[in-house]
């Protein structure tokens, strides 16, 4: 069984150009089903049975998983059997008749313009040393670009263009978007660069390409951008705020601004406009349960 397994993940790596994390999540789901199938003497796939997939999903909300959870596996799941059936390894599919549980969708939370400002005037309090500037930079090209943390971790020195102000990101997929950069962020990038950058590289052999470099001169993790944004988040007072909260206090902010809906779609790099369309609720009203703080200021 396993083998099928190894083949499905190679697909989404090699084919469908999954990110790490993904089919990392994908081989969780996959191993998961294997093991509950296993126990019950089930080894090949062409063997599993509606039943056995409808035990396995019982078995999921018995231990209390989230129905978010128990709807990605499932998602999963029902993947992983279609790649089957197009290669002939299965004559049936046991997931077609198993609906996935109904997933409450929570509004997304973001943080007022002020609240944002003061966020970006941190790393530069009390911080003279090239930590300080490469976190402005980092900040500063975030919230300009309203880019996944795996995507600002990921880029290059040669991504950015200070001559047409903008920044290539690639995105889910292998998705390219060019994004415009604000003057503060470009203002940030420059510094960052000609003062931060050749010190942090100068603690290891370095990364030539890396764009945001940590201690030891290696590029930046995603796991390692969270820690630092935890620190600045704090001493805002802001113990809720995610990397993702100012993806979404980018989006909010961009549609309050006249940016258009299709326009944002792509910036977000949004394989739907549905997706995107979450946002708009945030510009109508500011309330406790989608803005964290109301007060407001123009940058």
């Amino acid at each position: 069984m396993n083998q099928y397994v190894a083949q499905f993940l190679a697909y989404l790596a090699d084919e469908r150009k999954m990110s790490a994390n993904t089919t990392a999540a994908y081989r969780t789901d996959l191993e998961q089903l294997c093991s509950f199938l296993q126990e019950r003497g089930i080894e090949q796939w062409n063997d599993v049975n509606t039943e056995a997939m409808l035990a396995f999903v019982i078995t999921l909300k018995e231990k209390k998983y989230a129905n978010s959870t128990v709807a990605r596996r499932l998602a999963a799941i029902k993947s992983f059997f279609s790649f089957l059936r197009e290669r002939n390894v299965v004559h049936h599919d046991p997931t077609e008749q198993l609906d996935a549980p109904r997933v409450d969708r929570f509004p997304p939370k973001a943080i007022s313009q002020h609240q944002v400002d003061e966020l970006l005037e941190l790393p530069l309090q009390n911080n003279s040393g090239p930590e300080g500037l490469r976190d402005k930079a980092m900040l500063e090209v975030l919230y300009a670009t309203g880019m996944r943390v795996s995507e600002l971790v990921a880029l290059n020195i040669d991504d950015i263009s200070f001559t047409s102000k903008t920044v290539r990101c690639l995105g889910r997929q292998g998705r390219e978007r060019i994004l415009p950069l604000s003057e503060a962020a470009l203002t940030a990038l420059e510094e960052y660069l000609d003062i931060a950058r050749p010190k942090l590289a100068n603690h290891a052999h370095g990364n030539d390409e890396a764009l945001f470099l940590n201690h030891r001169g290696k590029r930046l993790t995603r796991q390692g951008f969270w820690l630092i944004l935890k620190e600045y988040a704090d001493r805002a007072g802001l113990h809720d705020l995610t990397p993702h909260m100012l993806r979404h206090s980018f989006a909010a902010h961009q549609l309050r601004n006249g940016v258009d809906l299709r326009e944002l779609q792509e910036r977000l790099g949004h394989a739907s406009i549905a997706t995107t369309q979450i946002y708009t609720h945030l510009t109508e009203e500011e309330t406790p349960s989608n803005v964290v703080g109301s007060s407001q200021s123009h940058r």
